[in-house]
């Protein structure tokens, strides 16, 4: 009941007005349909009240320039305060692809190469660092890589405190497969700053957010954000706060707003920062997909489902052959957030959905139809069930 309330108080109270969208605009779709504004915002009101979700923000991107962008309900449901589009939101795990680019950078100034096993970076074993004793007994660690571990294929879980023993475990043999993983994420922060004496919280600044002009974006919580953020509620619509982190975490400490985000997927659709050999590597399969769903991962189910569309991971992105020729996505997801970036390589079409609601993956499939089109999205392997199939 709480959740219906909800939907209807952001949908009457912070729908756009009418007054303010210039009617003269609107986005091509890959596939020739054109979307006025007014279309746009109708698609997502509709969805996100049937969907109970109560916020969310949205850009689409056309041939690398940011044709839409617009925020819908609350950022705070308490509070009747409304998201905007420079509203600070939770990247969750879009950090991570945020990482990458910032990673291939590296690349490209030679400082970073992405086959050298990470214990040749080190300079002591990777067991003798805290958050890795559990380790000592698995020699395994000294075949990874970056690529690897950029990949998703360091045969780790995705955070050890998901498993019964709490304890970090290699439960695949390097190289071997596919399996999402927050955990390998850190270990390539940790080569960085432990190997190279690099400071990722600099280097993130530098590399990616200066080069988009990204002002509201940081990889720890900063005090001018408080006067505009957005907290998290669940699937009851129930306010789940604002996560505020203290140190820099490159499996997802990012804060970012629509806007800010928006440029950094519009310069990746362009290839801005990269050399053309260091973007065509981040976006190329480094490993085929065979898990039916992406988590768990600690006890995969294998299926050529997907197998149609070449599901499969580059480095911090992943990938499918969509019905618009290649194509490349990230999601970010916890409590009370929920976002998704794809985008079409060929055209240059992108959508960016930023939601601090726990409903937010049960519009994505149709947001995503609607607004770029049927692009094949995998979005059973994701588990973005709709509202209306669960």
């Amino acid at each position: 009941m709480h959740a219906l309330l909800v939907a209807s108080f952001f949908f009457y109270f912070a729908t756009p007005g009418l007054a303010d969208i210039d009617p003269d605009s609107s986005f091509v779709r890959p596939d020739g349909k054109v979307l006025s504004a007014f279309q746009i915002d109708e698609t997502v009101n509709r969805l996100m009240t049937a969907g109970q979700v109560a916020g969310l923000a949205i850009a689409l991107i056309d041939n690398g320039d940011i044709s839409y962008s617009n925020a819908y309900g609350m950022a705070d449901v308490a509070q009747s305060r409304p998201l905007q589009t420079d509203t600070v939101m939770y990247g969750a795990s879009l950090t991570k692809a945020a990482f990458a680019y910032m990673v291939m950078t590296l690349t490209d100034e030679g400082i970073v190469d992405l086959d050298r096993p990470i214990h040749e970076y080190l300079p002591v074993p990777l067991h003798h660092f805290e958050n890795y004793f559990d380790l000592a007994n698995d020699e395994r660690w000294r075949k990874w890589t970056l690529r690897m571990l950029l990949s998703h294929q360091a045969g780790l879980p995705n955070w050890r405190w998901f498993s019964e023993s709490k304890k970090l475990e290699i439960l695949f043999e390097p190289g071997a497969r596919y399996a999402y993983s927050g955990e390998g994420i850190q270990v390539a922060q940790m080569v960085l700053e432990e190997g190279l004496g690099l400071d990722v919280n600099q280097l993130m600044q530098e590399k990616v957010f200066d080069r988009f002009d990204m002002q509201r974006t940081s990889m720890m919580w900063r005090d001018d954000f408080r006067p505009n953020f957005a907290r998290g509620h669940d699937k009851e619509g129930r306010n789940l706060g604002h996560r505020m982190w203290q140190k820099v975490a490159a499996a997802g400490s990012m804060d970012t707003t629509l806007d800010d985000l928006a440029a950094f997927l519009a310069g990746v659709s362009k290839g801005e920062g990269l050399s053309e050999p260091a973007r065509a590597e981040m976006l190329r399969p480094q490993v085929r997909i065979t898990a039916k769903h992406q988590f768990p991962t600690q006890f995969p189910e294998d299926t050529d489902a997907n197998d149609g569309i070449q599901l499969s991971y580059g480095l911090g992105w992943g990938l499918f052959e969509s019905a618009f020729g290649p194509a490349y996505f990230k999601e970010g997801h916890d409590e009370g957030t929920n976002n998704y970036a794809l985008c079409l390589d060929r055209s240059g079409h992108c959508i960016l959905i930023l939601s601090n609601s726990s409903n937010g993956e049960s519009i994505f499939l149709y947001l995503v139809d609607e607004l770029l089109g049927k692009t094949g999205l995998p979005w059973e392997w994701e588990g973005y069930v709709p509202y209306d199939r669960s």
